[in-house]
């Protein structure tokens, strides 16, 4: 989206939320992988919000998403009262504004902007990974606590699925060559399996961020959870959607700008050291360990192919999407054991 465009619609938005402030500045401080723009507002008497302008997606699912992190952040209790970045509010509810003109359909949230203190290493040492295993442990825990209280989510994995497949029987043609088609088909068949192995629907649902990397979480000088933001990826899912995200935090290559999807990293000793300490804290399951190999599948076939050329910007979309079918998808049952991983956390299988 234009910027020309992208800074009108925000300043339709402003005027529907609170016309009485005069916007001064209106800066694009977006990342540019994903097609969403994050823009840093600076009214004239220099207070300062940021905006954040998307067309991806269901409009009903971002505000749905929006008004239970919302939920999330305010009954979340210490140390995580104020981990989330929050959303402004007009008459107690969430504000979002939606434009709709022409062939364009957008929707715009403002958040107070977020206090940042320390940002972990690229590349993690030892201590960084027992220290974030801890606190993403203590923090599951606390979703959890919360997740009894918050609104319901009409998003599902399996519905996410049933979608893609919808979408293929349509349009074999946009999933790429025949084979490819077929290929699409015989993993999404495969996770639809996956999820009865492991009895995924008897898994606890919390609220789960997926996309973690180092740009969008801060840490104390004690590295305990400070601040977190960016939710393109949230939902209502199970905790095990959030570990691919981790091993590649922790992963020997560490966190990286050019990046690809590969599986490999959760099966690093990295990860496995970064589990076992999770696991002393809030204890995983052999079902778990198990579907991790079919929630890193569900993140291919939905966030990278299904929905990929929506997200990401043209020139990530293709490569990732060619990786998918190329690399991805194929190493999903070759590269993946569970065994070695319940072996190190001593899980009976």
């Amino acid at each position: 989206m234009e910027y020309e465009l992208s800074t009108l619609i925000i300043r339709k938005a402003w005027e529907g939320y609170d016309g009485s402030r005069t916007i001064r500045s209106i800066e694009d401080i977006s990342a540019n992988v994903s097609t969403n723009k994050v823009f840093r507002i600076t009214f004239e008497d220099d207070d300062i919000i940021i905006a954040k302008l998307s067309s991806f997606g269901k409009y009903d699912y971002f505000k749905e998403d929006h008004r239970i992190i919302q939920s999330l952040s305010n009954n979340l209790l210490y140390p995580y009262e104020n981990f989330l970045a929050r959303s402004l509010l007009k008459n107690n509810r969430v504000y979002i504004y939606r434009y709709r003109h022409g062939k364009t359909d957008a929707w715009v949230v403002f958040y107070n902007p977020t206090r940042i203190m320390e940002r972990m290493p690229r590349r993690l040492d030892e201590s960084h990974i027992r220290k974030l295993a801890q606190q993403a442990a203590k923090f599951h825990k606390a979703c959890a606590r919360a997740s009894k209280i918050l609104p319901k989510s009409s998003k599902t994995m399996r519905k996410d699925i049933n979608s893609l497949m919808e979408q293929v029987q349509k349009d074999e043609a946009s999933f790429g060559t025949r084979t490819q088609v077929d290929q699409l088909k015989y993993h999404c068949d495969l996770y639809l399996k996956g999820r009865a192995k492991y009895a995924a629907n008897t898994f606890e649902t919390i609220p789960v961020f997926i996309d973690w990397n180092i740009g969008n979480f801060s840490v104390t000088n004690k590295q305990e959870f400070y601040s977190r933001w960016d939710y393109d990826w949230f939902r209502m899912s199970n905790r095990v959607m959030d570990f691919y995200f981790f091993s590649r935090v922790v992963s020997d290559v560490g966190d990286r700008t050019v990046f690809s999807y590969y599986i490999t990293t959760l099966m690093e000793d990295r990860f496995i050291l970064f589990l076992q300490e999770y696991h002393k804290l809030n204890p995983l399951t052999a079902n778990e360990i198990g579907f991790m190999k079919e929630a890193y599948r569900f993140f291919i076939l939905n966030y990278v192919i299904k929905d990929g050329k929506h997200f990401f910007h043209e020139q990530y979309a293709e490569k990732l999407q060619q990786e998918a079918y190329d690399i991805y998808l194929p190493s999903v049952e070759r590269d993946f054991d569970a065994k070695v991983i319940m072996e190190a956390l001593k899980i009976k299988y």
